[in-house]
């Protein structure tokens, strides 16, 4: 999930009036906010609260159509070693050997573009690999819930998707949706919109993701080793690379020993068992 600056700064712009926000997953991440023609942009002078933000460049398009622009700033892109995610405007299939997602960039976060999102399902290959890709897995703020999917199509089953936003409940079910080609009919998880507290949240459970910010991780923890199976294994994501040293720390104090941490950019991912 993006960092709170990252959130602070979405919410500015849309306060100000912005109709549609992207960032670039690849440094420098360019963010990129669109404006309607009737509406004048905030003063960028406000920028200097967030620490490392300014603008770049300021373009008036006029009467132009600024959805068409914003799908500009999202293309196709290869994810690990199997996937291949583009999204719903872009009919060009990927690469043969690669299964080809297809996500709506829109409310919910999880379209494969941010580098946490890459990270996790990176780790679920290797999980695969290994063959402890095994269910029941539990998704935890799972967005548009492209972690289950991608969990689902590389052999993983009995997933069960949440996350606490009401817009990810129609989000997740989009997703399966528009990959129906992969699916063949298959009904890839289930999904509900509510808490780790929820009654569907059962347990015990071999496999839990939580894509989402260090802090709630680490506010759900004692949770989260309430319901983990003895020896399931986390991935945990969310986490800016500066912060790694005190993530691998909350883990291990809550009986989830690291097993491997994956980095791209400014952020990491974390594997990590649940000891007996």
């Amino acid at each position: 999930m993006p960092d709170p600056q990252e959130e602070a700064l979405c919410a500015w712009l849309e306060a100000g009036g912005s109709s549609a926000f992207y960032r670039e997953a690849d440094p420098p991440r360019v963010c990129y906010a669109y404006f309607p023609p009737d509406q004048t942009p905030p003063d960028a002078a406000g920028l200097a609260a967030f620490s490392g933000v300014r603008l770049m460049e300021a373009e008036a398009f006029g009467d132009e159509d600024w959805l068409a622009k914003s799908r500009e700033g999202f293309g196709a892109f290869d994810v690990g070693a199997r996937f291949h995610v583009r999204p719903l405007w872009d009919a060009a299939p990927g690469p043969q050997g690669r299964m080809d997602l297809v996500v709506n960039p829109g409310l919910a976060f999880g379209t494969g573009g941010h580098e946490t999102t890459r990270l996790c399902m990176e780790l679920l290959e290797a999980l695969a690999a290994s063959k402890r890709l095994k269910g029941p897995v539990l998704d935890i703020g799972a967005g548009t819930g492209i972690l289950s999917l991608a969990a689902f199509l590389l052999g993983g089953r009995a997933l069960t998707a949440f996350d606490i936003d009401p817009d990810c409940g129609p989000a997740m079910d989009e997703l399966i949706e528009l990959n129906a080609h992969l699916l063949g009919g298959a009904k890839p998880y289930e999904s509900f919109v509510g808490t780790l507290d929820h009654p569907r949240v059962a347990g015990p459970y071999p496999g839990l993701l939580a894509n989402i910010l260090l802090e709630t991780i680490q506010e759900l923890l004692p949770r989260m080793a309430q319901v983990a199976a003895p020896g399931g294994w986390l991935i945990a994501s969310g986490i800016l690379a500066e912060r790694t040293d005190e993530a691998l720390v909350s883990l291990a104090t809550h009986g989830f020993k690291p097993e491997k941490v994956l980095k791209e950019g400014e952020w990491i991912a974390i594997l990590a068992v649940r000891e007996s």
